[in-house]
């Protein structure tokens, strides 16, 4: 079954590190998504960029439309995802309590499937 694993930060968590610790809360991601790797549990895994890089679209009767705010104050953003591979949610849940975002974040865990269901 495949689960995605959302790194879900507080918004200006990131300004609030040194460039230092930014670089070592990364390259700890990066071992953990390595091991994954290596036990055959891991997709994917991205990083994203701040939520001041993104932008909105809605398309509504056939026109697109950027949103570009202001919008409602948000207090957290997506900072990244991983893609899982695992035989259960409860083995999802172990392996996020295993990241070691979930020391500074929120880390939500999905399966994934159709919508409607």
């Amino acid at each position: 079954m495949s689960f995605m694993m959302l790194i879900v930060e507080p918004i200006g968590q990131r300004a609030q590190r040194t460039p230092e610790e930014g670089h070592a809360a990364y390259d700890s991601m990066m071992q953990f998504a390595a091991d994954l790797k290596s036990r055959g549990l891991l997709q994917d895994a991205q990083s994203l960029k701040s939520e001041k890089e993104g932008v909105k679209l809605q398309v509504r009767d056939g026109r697109q439309r950027l949103l570009d705010g202001p919008y409602a104050e948000a207090k957290e953003m997506i900072g990244g995802f991983f893609l899982l591979n695992c035989d259960t949610r409860e083995q999802a849940i172990a392996i996020a309590a295993e990241c070691p975002a979930a020391q500074w974040c929120t880390v939500e865990i999905r399966e994934l499937g159709p919508c409607f269901a």
